[in-house]
C-alpha cells in the first residue's frame, strides 16, 4: 500500500486515495494531527505525538520538537542514553504514521509520497528520503507542499492556463510557489521561501513581549516554566485567529501573571516576520514574470496562515481574498495523497503530469580581472538557475587561470550569493590538464544535469582532446551514507517504542503529569488521579482501564476549564 505523508514541522499527517477520494487517517488518540515531538521515558520507551508534547513541559530534557528544521545537517540531540539524528527522529514520527495507517486499513504500507517544504534544498530532500528508509518504507516521490496544496483544491482540474499562486506558512517553515495547468501538466514556474519561518516564529514574538512587560529574562526561565508559559501563548495566539484579543494568565511560583494583547498589537510586533514573507512572494512573482492581476486563484495553507495578518498582507499584495475553504492544517496531507493516488496509477484520477524546478542555483567557482588587469577570486558562476524546470542540463564553457596549469579544481556550490563564501559547496572535481598549454588550449565544456530525484550530474570535457570526467553528486555534507543508514536502522530496530494500543494510556499520563506541573493548586488532587489510575492499569481489564481512562481524561477538562 502507498500512503500520503505531510512530514510537518509541528504536526504530521498520514492518508492515502481511496473509493471516496484522499482519505486521511486518525492516530491511536483519535486525532488526525500528530504532533511532530518525540519523547523517551524513564524505562528508555520512545514516546510519539501528544504524549511526547505534553512531555515538552514535564521532562523538557528529555524531549524534543521542531526538529524538521535542522534536516540536512549532522546536528545530533541526546534523549535518554543516546543520540538521534534529525532523520531518526523523523523516521520515529513516521514509523508511528504507518502505524496509523495500518491499523486502520489492515494492510501493510509499503511506500509513501511525503511532502517537502518547496524551498528545501538538495540535502535536506536527501535527508527526508533517508528518514522513509529508516522507518522501513521506499520514498521514490517527494511532493513540493504547494504543489500538494494546489492538489488538494483541485487546481489540476481548472482550465488551460490557469496560473495560481499557493502560500504556505506552517509552523517551522514558509513557502510560496506559482503553478500553472496546462494539458493534464501541473508546472511549477516558480518556487521561493524561508525554511526558518513559521508559526513558532510568531510565538517567539509572543514570548518576547510577555517577558518584556513582566520585566523578565527569557534566560532565568527553567525549561519547565518556559514550557508552560509558550504552551500559554500558542493558546493566545490561536485566540488572535479568532478573535481580537486574548488573555494569558499564567503563575510562576507564588507570583501571577495577567498579561492581555489585541491583534492590532499583535501585528506590529510581528511586522519584520511580516516583512520577511513579503520577500518570497516577491521572488516567486519576479522569477514567473507575473503580475498579480495574471493569478487566477491565492490559496492559503498551513496552520499559521489562520492568522488574521497573513490574510490582510496577501489581500493587500494581491487586490483579492485569498482561497482558504480546505482546512489548512489538512491540504498538504490531502494532496500528498491524491500525489499517492498518482503514484499508484489509481484509475480514478485522470493522469496528472507533475513538474517540479531546482530550488536554488547551482554553478561553480570562477575568477574574475578588475579593470587593472588584477585577478579576484571566489567569484560564483551560476550554471543552473534557481526555478529551472527539472530534469534540466545546462552547459556553459570555462579555461584555466593561467597558461601551462597542470590541474584544474572544479568547485561545485549551491546558492544566490555572487560569492561562493556564502554559498555551499557540494563537491569538487580534479580534471588534469596537457602541460604546456595555453588557457585558450586548455579549454572545457561544463555541462551540470540536475534530475527529478535530486541527483546532480557534473561532466567535464576538454575540448582538444575530448577527454571526459564526471561527478555525481548523490550526497551532500551532513547527509547520511548508505552505509551509515543501513547500521542506523539496526539501531533503531532496537529502540522500546510503546506499541499503538498503549499510547491513549501512555498519553493520559503524560497530560496528567504536564498539569501537575502546571497546576500547583491541584497537585494532591493530580496525585490521586494518577495513583487511581496506576492500580487500574495493573489490573490488565481493557474494559476497567477504557471506561477509567474516559472519566480520567474528562476530570481533567473540567480542571483545566476550571483553572
Amino acid at each position: 500500500m502507498i500512503v500520503g505523508i505531510d512530514l510537518g514541522t509541528t504536526h504530521s499527517l498520514v492518508g492515502m486515495y481511496g473509493d471516496e477520494g484522499p482519505v486521511l487517517f486518525p492516530n491511536a488518540l483519535g486525532d488526525y494531527l500528530t504532533p511532530s515531538v518525540v519523547s523517551v521515558d524513564d524505562d528508555g520507551h520512545v514516546i510519539v505525538g501528544q504524549a511526547a508534547r505534553d512531555r515538552m513541559v514535564s521532562h523538557p530534557g528529555a524531549s524534543v520538537a521542531t526538529f524538521k528544521r535542522w534536516m540536512g545537517t549532522p546536528r545530533e540531540t541526546r534523549l535518554g542514553t543516546r543520540n538521534f539524528r534529525p532523520e531518526e527522529l523523523s523516521a520515529l514520527i513516521l514509523r508511528s504514521l504507518i502505524a496509523d495507517a495500518e491499523a486502520a486499513t489492515g494492510q501493510k504500507v509499503t511506500e509513501a509520497v511525503i511532502s517537502v517544504p518547496a524551498y528545501f534544498s538538495d540535502a535536506q530532500r536527501k535527508a527526508t528520503r533517508a528518514a522513509g528508509e529508516l522507518a522501513g518504507i521506499r520514498v521514490e516521490r517527494l511532493i513540493n507542499e504547494p504543489t500538494a496544496a494546489a492538489l488538494a483544491y483541485g487546481l489540476q482540474e481548472k482550465h488551460d492556463g490557469a496560473r495560481f499562486l499557493v502560500f504556505d506558512l506552517g509552523g517551522g517553515t514558509f513557502d510560496v510557489s506559482v503553478l500553472e495547468m496546462f494539458d493534464g501538466v501541473v508546472e511549477v514556474h516558480a518556487s521561493a521561501g524561508d525554511n526558518f519561518l513559521g508559526g513558532e516564529d510568531f510565538l517567539d514574538v509572543l514570548e518576547t513581549a510577555f517577558c518584556a512587560e513582566q520585566q523578565l529574562a527569557v534566560d532565568d526561565l527553567s525549561p519547565q516554566e518556559r514550557g508552560q508559559l509558550r504552551r500559554r501563548l500558542e493558546l493566545a495566539k490561536r485566540e488572535l485567529g479568532a478573535g481580537s484579543e486574548a488573555r494569558v494568565e499564567w503563575k510562576r511560583g507564588e507570583q501571577v501573571f495577567d498579561w492581555r494583547i489585541d491583534e492590532e498589537r499583535f501585528a506590529r510586533l510581528s511586522e519584520n516576520l511580516v516583512q520577511r514573507m513579503r520577500t518570497p512572494l516577491e521572488r516567486a512573482m519576479r522569477d514567473a514574470r507575473l503580475q498579480p492581476t495574471q493569478l487566477d486563484e491565492i490559496v492559503l495553507v498551513g496552520g499559521a496562515s489562520r492568522m488574521p495578518l497573513v490574510a490582510r498582507l496577501v489581500s493587500r499584495m494581491f487586490g483579492r481574498l485569498p482561497l482558504r475553504h480546505v482546512n489548512p492544517d489538512q491540504a498538504i496531507a490531502l494532496g500528498a495523497c491524491v500525489a499517492a493516488g498518482l503514484k499508484a496509477r489509481d484509475t480514478r484520477l485522470d493522469e496528472v503530469i507533475l513538474t517540479d524546478v531546482c530550488p536554488y542555483t547551482l554553478g561553480t567557482k570562477v575568477s574574475r580581472w578588475d579593470e587593472n588587469g588584477k585577478e579576484q577570486q571566489g567569484f560564483f558562476a551560476p550554471i543552473i538557475h534557481r526555478n529551472s524546470t527539472v530534469p534540466v542540463s545546462r552547459e556553459q564553457v570555462f579555461q584555466p587561470v593561467r597558461d601551462h596549469q597542470t590541474k584544474l579544481t572544479l568547485e561545485v556550490y549551491q546558492g544566490e550569493n555572487p560569492m561562493v563564501e556564502r554559498n555551499i559547496k557540494l563537491g569538487e572535481l580534479d580534471i588534469p590538464l596537457p602541460p604546456k598549454r595555453s588557457v585558450a588550449d586548455n579549454a572545457m565544456n561544463v555541462r551540470f544535469t540536475y534530475d527529478i530525484n535530486g541527483v546532480l550530474q557534473v561532466e567535464a570535457v576538454l575540448i582538444a582532446t575530448q577527454q571526459r570526467y564526471e561527478l555525481v553528486l548523490e550526497q551532500n555534507p551532513g547527509v547520511l551514507a548508505p552505509a551509515e543508514i543501513r547500521a542506523r536502522l539496526q539501531a533503531l530496530e532496537n529502540i522500546k517504542i510503546h506499541p499503538r494500543n498503549k499510547q491513549e494510556n501512555v498519553a493520559i499520563m503524560a497530560r496528567a503529569e504536564r498539569l501537575y506541573e502546571e497546576y500547583v493548586v491541584a497537585r494532591t488532587q493530580l496525585q490521586q488521579w494518577i495513583a487511581h489510575f496506576r492500580a487500574i492499569l495493573e489490573s490488565q481489564d481493557d474494559q476497567l482501564i477504557r471506561e477509567h481512562r474516559r472519566q480520567f481524561g474528562e476530570a481533567m477538562d473540567a480542571l483545566e476549564a476550571s483553572v
